[in-house]
């Protein structure tokens, strides 16, 4: 019995494997697959839950508003309770300066009107660094040469800190940096300037009152000159030289050599020292006089990066370089020796038009860099 069964096994196999063996094979497609492209800015994030209990949780990531154009739309955003504490900073800053008083407008003077700019700072990941307010006049509507005069204020030159980099190196400097806050809201005002008090502030029991600059805001014309001369007044009255070649350098140095120079390019500042005694006792200065956010240690000036190490100091914009490189969609390159062959001919464009627009964006661009860092790229951007 075992015997017949063997055999009967074996029989049932041989028709299974002969039925198999007729069931035709599936068609394959010879298309050849591409990894769908969504963008070179595009972000996945994974998340562990439901649908329901990940929108709920996370509506952040599905559900980003545009920010405010205007205070009611700040006031009526869920997000109220940030912009609110936005706008009290800036109204904090705005008091602390003494930017205005309040009075009546005299007879034949208009009162300017003002605004909150409001915008969400992001961080490299997408998600929110902080939420920042500011208050703009709507200075447009002063004419020149009847309401202001002046508007040039000076910046330092991108030769010029090379320069300073230079000399840093050679005579061992330390460099430091500082950022000024609120730089504009220090300027002084020449002007009488009337402005309507701003929305979501305007005093109880004086809302027919304006307020009269003392100070310069944001949105006039005039305010980068005077935040200019105001600096200028006050490293100038501590004993601190100005240099004449370029009207943003100040240097202090006692009889033994020791002291700092100031480089300073609007509310951004390079600091060089003989050491960090000399440093340290300009930051305290800066910061009596002005409200200073203090970075430490140099490290990224005019999207310039600074490496400082034992055997001098090097400069780069490599991410400034990829950031143009994804602003114009240029995903597809590659590297080369040579930035172009000096034998190549350039021939006039006889297919698509391109954008003017774009075409000086970029040109601005890479000039900005060539001046910077890359002298290498001079003969090619010339020819473009």
């Amino acid at each position: 019995m075992i015997h017949q069964s063997s055999s009967k096994s074996t029989n049932q196999a041989e028709d299974v494997s002969g039925g198999a063996s007729s069931i035709p094979e599936p068609r394959k497609s010879t298309r050849v697959r591409k990894a769908k492209s969504f963008g070179f800015d595009f972000q996945l994030y994974l998340v562990e839950g439901t649908r329901n209990e990940t929108i709920s949780q996370h509506q952040y990531c599905f559900n980003i508003e545009e920010d405010p154009k205007t205070f009611s739309e700040a006031m009526a955003s869920r997000d109220v309770h940030f912009w609110k504490e936005a706008i009290q900073d800036e109204m904090d800053s705005i008091m602390h300066n003494n930017t205005w008083v309040l009075c009546y407008l005299p007879p034949g003077c208009k009162a300017l009107g003002c605004k909150w700019i409001l915008k969400r700072k992001m961080k490299v990941d997408g998600t929110i660094d902080k939420y920042k307010a500011i208050l703009v006049v709507q200075g447009f509507r002063k004419k020149e040469g009847i309401d202001f005069f002046d508007t040039y204020a000076p910046v330092a030159r991108i030769s010029t800190i090379r320069l300073l980099l230079a000399l840093a190196a050679t005579h061992n400097l330390v460099i430091d940096q500082m950022d000024v806050k609120t730089t504009l809201l220090n300027g002084d005002s020449d002007e009488a300037i009337y402005m309507k008090q701003p929305k979501g502030f305007v005093m109880p029991g004086n809302e027919h009152k304006v307020c009269k600059l003392k100070k310069s805001l944001y949105g006039l014309k005039q305010a980068p000159k005077q935040w200019h001369q105001k600096f200028d007044d006050v490293v100038l009255s501590s004993g601190f030289a100005l240099n004449q070649a370029d009207k943003c350098v100040y240097s202090k140095f006692d009889t033994s050599c020791k002291g700092v120079m100031i480089c300073l390019y609007v509310d951004d500042m390079l600091i060089f020292g003989t050491d960090l005694q000399e440093i340290d006792k300009t930051k305290k200065f800066l910061s009596s006089s002005f409200e200073m956010k203090d970075p430490g240690e140099a490290d990224v000036i005019l999207g310039i990066r600074i490496k400082q190490g034992n055997n001098g100091i090097s400069i780069s914009q490599s991410h400034y370089i990829e950031k143009i490189l994804k602003s114009l969609t240029l995903r597809n390159f590659s590297r080369v020796n040579t930035p172009i062959d000096p034998s190549l001919k350039l021939l006039p464009n006889k297919g698509s038009p391109t954008s003017q627009l774009e075409y000086s964006r970029a040109i601005g661009c890479l000039m900005y860099a060539m001046i910077s860092t890359r002298s290498d790229i001079t003969y090619a951007v010339g020819k473009a």
